[in-house]
């Protein structure tokens, strides 16, 4: 049987049930399964229940179409500005003309179906890609959890806290007690004799979303890192993106996992560009 398809069915039939327009259920079932393969997970395994998650989508995009603009809770100046920001590679368009407006004390939500360019506005956010056109400002203090990447397969967890401290102009005994208290709070106690390249898929995660927050900046960017989390990580995690906002940093996170998007301040959406 193809991988997830029986899912699959069963999702888009109870989001047409749930009043989604049949095109656009059958197009989130297949990114939801699409995903789920790219993690190695099956769909009912990352998902849970075709028909209970059926309800959180059809739930969000009714929050989302009602909140079509960005919410106005401006709490703080502005860490991040993108004024019609595209991306072009030769011939392929991957971006065109993406606006957003992030201020400390907020959170803002990228989600989209694969290939609509969520990772590389991430990168483009964080400087390490180069956009064709528009604008982009951001704060000085920026930390960042790529996807994929991002940590050393030689060093244990404490060396990469000693590492990304000294370049933050911490010192040694700060970085690793500052990066196990940021540890301790997605429910990881590091070992001090585990290099990186033996952790689990999603205990590397963490260790990423640690490193991007070490030295308190006022914007983060996450480009879906919970990849390889349990259902209580998972939840660890959305707490700790909340308690950032609290405490005055802008957060952008790429997610294709809808149960949150409630309670966010921005959800920005976006599609494949016609080539």
């Amino acid at each position: 049987m193809t991988f997830g398809r029986e899912w699959g069915a069963r999702l888009a039939g109870h989001l047409v049930e749930a009043g989604v327009p049949e095109g656009e259920a059958r197009r989130l079932a297949g990114d939801s399964v699409a995903e789920a393969r790219e993690a190695g997970r099956e769909p009912a395994e990352l998902y849970g229940p075709a028909v209970a998650y059926a309800r959180e989508l059809a739930r969000t995009l009714r929050a989302v179409a009602a909140t079509a603009a960005p919410l106005a809770r401006a709490r703080g100046p502005v860490v991040l500005r993108l004024s019609r920001v595209t991306k072009r590679y030769r011939r392929r368009t991957v971006l065109g003309g993406v606006n957003l407006v992030l201020r400390a004390g907020e959170v803002a939500a990228v989600v989209g179906a694969n290939g609509s360019g969520k990772s590389t506005l991430l990168n483009i956010c964080a400087g390490v890609t180069r956009a064709s056109g528009g604008l982009v400002e951001r704060t000085a203090r920026v930390g960042y959890a790529p996807q994929q990447q991002g940590v050393s397969p030689l060093l244990t967890p404490a060396e990469h806290f000693r590492l990304f401290g000294a370049v933050h102009g911490m010192g040694r005994r700060r970085s690793v007690a500052v990066g196990e208290q940021l540890a301790g709070q997605l429910g990881w106690r590091p070992r001090a004799d585990v290099v990186a390249a033996h952790l689990s898929g999603g205990t590397r995660q963490k260790l990423n979303v640690v490193l991007s927050e070490l030295n308190r900046p006022d914007l983060i960017l996450l480009d879906e890192p919970y990849q390889g989390f349990d259902q209580t990580s998972y939840l660890d995690f959305w707490d700790q993106v909340f308690r950032w906002r609290d405490a005055g940093a802008g957060v952008l996170v790429v997610t294709h996992l809808l149960h949150d998007l409630e309670r966010v301040d921005h959800v920005l959406e976006l599609h494949r560009v016609d080539e």
